[in-house]
């Protein structure tokens, strides 16, 4: 699994899946709360990275945070950029960010991560530590299990995480975890987890 098939998957399914999830109201309302407590009121940039429709930028935008939007599939900027005109949105890819070394307030990946093999996590989160402030924060939304495994999600392959295994791989690029908030599954939906982590000196 790549990057550029994970971009073709979701721009295959862009209109569905922003009908379903693409405003702010479709989003837990303990998620809202738990990306505002970490993000919101902090000077500075703050990317939301695989921003999707534009959804939570335009959420976060509208707490005051300086928000931008960040998406590798064309569909869902277009979406954006047509829905929250006064948004900033852009294509990009959370493999290499395109802004300067410790010149982002905060990152949130709200289950922008899902699909990367484990392999090429580590690279990701030090490419996010590389752009972040020391005292920035990271805010990430997963799904959990016991061990790290692939599963068949509705879109392409993702993957599920022990939770104290990614905080680890988080403490190894530069964060260290401040909170968590865990939703065991229902039936509906998978067990998922949002994990905020603040990058430490150095």
């Amino acid at each position: 699994m790549n990057m550029a098939q994970v971009r073709q998957a979701y721009a295959s399914v862009a209109e569905l899946y922003i009908e379903l999830f693409g405003t702010s109201q479709q989003v837990h309302a303990d998620d809202l709360a738990f990306i505002g407590r970490h993000l919101a009121g902090r000077p500075g940039t703050v990317l939301d990275l695989g921003c999707g429709p534009g959804h939570i930028t335009d959420h976060l935008r509208s707490l005051g945070v300086d928000a931008q939007g960040i998406d590798m599939v064309p569909e869902f900027i277009a979406h954006a950029r047509a829905t929250h005109p006064s948004g900033s949105y852009q294509l990009g890819s959370l493999e290499k960010l395109d802004v300067a070394d410790h010149s982002i307030a905060g990152i949130l990946a709200w289950y922008s991560l899902i699909h990367l093999p484990p392999q090429d996590i580590d690279g990701v989160l030090a490419e996010f530590r590389r752009a972040m402030a020391p005292g920035g924060k990271l805010v990430l939304g997963v799904f959990y299990g016991d061990e790290v495994a692939a599963f068949d999600h509705k879109v392409v392959t993702a993957y599920r995480w022990p939770l104290d295994e990614f905080s680890e791989r988080l403490r190894r690029a530069g964060f260290a975890e401040v909170e968590r908030l865990r939703r065991p599954g229902d039936g509906t939906h998978r067990p998922h987890a949002a994990l905020a982590a603040v990058a430490t000196e150095g």
